[in-house]
């Protein structure tokens, strides 16, 4: 296991915000750290269970790719927990 820096999180969170835009980052993506990767998959935090399911249901594959590239290691998966279970 691998735990994200603060510069790869952060990196991670500017280019979805790149891919989604501004409007749709502020909405769903408010408060999500990239928290740390195991294997080929990625582990996020989001603000509640509705937002975490959301993104991991509609971004996940986009930020797979982006993950990818910022880790230089390949992600596979993405599972985003509500920030209250962690």
């Amino acid at each position: 296991m691998m735990k994200l820096t603060l510069v790869q999180d952060q990196a991670i969170q500017a280019l979805m915000a790149g891919i989604v835009g501004a409007e749709t980052f502020d909405r769903v993506f408010a408060g999500i750290r990239f928290d740390k990767i195991e294997g080929t998959m990625l582990y996020a935090l989001a603000g509640n269970e509705e937002v975490a399911s959301d993104i991991e249901d509609s971004y996940s594959s986009y930020i797979a790719a982006v993950a990818s590239q910022v880790l230089d290691k390949q992600v596979d998966v993405v599972i985003v927990m509500p920030k209250v279970l962690q």
